[in-house]
């Protein structure tokens, strides 16, 4: 396998591992504290509601866009560690 190949293969390991990762952080916070876990968070007030119906309406819209941020930032460490990135 020549170097190139070997640091594309990598690369898209990178790239697919933290996609995936962000989609679990974002399945588990808009399914799981919205729907799954929204019984045991009616006790907790944030916002002037409970906070399984507050990940429901905010969070989960939320921590969507802060995982565009993240996904950005990290994509230009990653494109940078490979030597793809843009100038």
């Amino acid at each position: 396998m020549s170097g190139s190949n070997y640091d594309a293969e990598k690369y898209w390991k990178k790239n697919l591992r933290l996609i995936f990762g962000c989609l679990g952080v974002w399945a588990f916070v808009s399914y799981g504290c919205a729907i799954l876990f929204r019984p045991l968070l009616a006790g907790i007030t944030f916002g002037g509601t409970d906070l399984g119906f507050w990940f429901a309406q905010q969070g989960s819209i939320l921590t969507f866009i802060a995982l565009i941020f993240f996904y950005g930032w990290k994509m230009n460490k990653i494109d940078r560690e490979f030597g793809v990135h843009e100038e």
